[in-house]
């Protein structure tokens, strides 16, 4: 097994490890090898950095992260329910979407624990 074929291997595994069904249908491949993580887990990976830089910088509210987070669940329910297939630009773009409102949720929780837990070590 050559040396690119076992960083994909291992690659695979960890995107199994995260969850990601890995459908090659499903999936973007670049030079012959499929992604190791479906293309709404590629967005929602792609938008955990963006989530951090902009929780930092501006405050996007609870409310709207689950309005968000909202539209990946949109796109799985339509097409769950067989009203029309989602493509893997729409999974991408809603895990996108979807990937913001849900991280910043997490950023937003995680802040709430930390202030309170600061407040029980007053300076």
């Amino acid at each position: 097994m050559e040396k690119g074929e076992r960083l994909w291997r291992r690659l695979m595994d960890a995107g199994e490890r995260l969850g990601c069904h890995q459908l090659p249908e499903r999936s973007f491949a670049w030079r012959g090898y499929q992604f190791p993580v479906c293309a709404r887990c590629t967005g929602v990976l792609l938008a955990v950095p963006a989530a951090f830089v902009a929780f930092r910088r501006r405050k996007l509210r609870p409310a709207g992260c689950v309005l968000l987070s909202c539209v990946m669940l949109a796109d799985w329910l339509i097409q769950y329910a067989g009203i029309r297939e989602s493509t893997n630009r729409r999974r991408l773009l809603t895990g996108l979407i979807g990937g913001f409102g849900v991280y910043t949720l997490h950023l937003h929780l995680w802040k709430r624990g930390l202030d309170k837990l600061a407040a029980l070590f007053p300076r």
